[in-house]
């Protein structure tokens, strides 16, 4: 079993940056794979990037492609999520996710993940 704890959000004007971060605890995140999910008011929780338990294999949605990047550090138990060039529509709260797999594949879909933060919120003002 692993918790998961989401830091790094909070208010930036678009265009600006912020680095997200989620500790694990319990078990290594080289054991999962993992996913960055975001949820804004009255909308489904969504899947934002994803990688596989090696980092080798990563999967980035149209919207963020090109200014989100997912990274792991193992020696911190942490993922990070590294959001740059910010647009007043990513304002959402993030949510990171881990599934025990060692596919080779990222997990995509949302009800295959096992665990979850309690999610951080990102505002991104025009």
């Amino acid at each position: 079993q692993v918790q998961l704890v989401e830091s790094g959000g909070g208010l930036v004007q678009a265009g600006g940056s912020l680095r997200l971060s989620c500790a694990a605890s319990g078990r290594t995140v080289s054991s999962y794979a993992m996913g960055w999910f975001r949820q804004a008011p009255g909308k489904e929780r969504e899947l934002v990037v994803a990688d596989n338990w090696s980092g080798s294999s990563t999967y980035y949605a149209d919207p963020v492609k090109g200014r989100f990047t997912i990274s792991r550090d193992n020696a911190k138990n942490t993922v990070y999520l590294q959001m740059n060039s910010l647009k007043p529509e990513d304002t959402a709260v993030y949510y990171c996710a881990a599934d025990w797999t060692y596919s080779n594949n990222p997990t995509l879909g949302r009800e295959e993940y096992d665990y979850w933060g309690q999610g951080t919120q990102v505002t991104v003002t025009s």
